[in-house]
């Protein structure tokens, strides 16, 4: 059960990863943009914008492998691993961190998510 809140909550995070990145866009670059191909994407005059949509691209190198690693603890019943909220919670911190410009917090937030996937593997491997 544990790990089914967790991916739960991995999807919200993914939208307030999204939401941020599209706020920050629309302030930097207007609504007008928003709705284009955004097949040149100019570069960000403030930092938020530029740092908001890293973050989101880090959190989808991120999730990918956290998803799959927690679709295979519940569906082998190797639940009540800590790693999966490890990982949420790093994550759900390193968004502000990141647009903040947290650096050294951000490098360690984003290692404690590392280690909590880590945690998933080596549960799922001794089960």
């Amino acid at each position: 059960m544990s790990e089914l809140l967790c991916l739960e909550l991995s999807v919200v995070l993914w939208f307030v990863y999204l939401f941020t990145q599209i706020l920050t866009s629309r302030a930097e670059y207007g609504d007008a943009w928003l709705f284009t191909p955004r097949d040149d994407f100019p570069p960000a005059k403030g930092l938020a914008c530029g740092r908001a949509k890293r973050a989101l691209d880090n959190y989808i190198e991120n999730w990918v492998p956290f998803v799959a690693v927690d679709l295979a603890l519940i569906t082998t019943h190797h639940a009540g691993s800590v790693g999966a909220w490890i990982w949420v919670i790093a994550r759900l911190v390193y968004l502000p961190a990141y647009v903040l410009g947290w650096i050294y917090v951000r490098t360690a937030l984003w290692a404690i998510g590392l280690i909590g996937l880590l945690m998933m593997l080596v549960q799922l491997a001794l089960l």
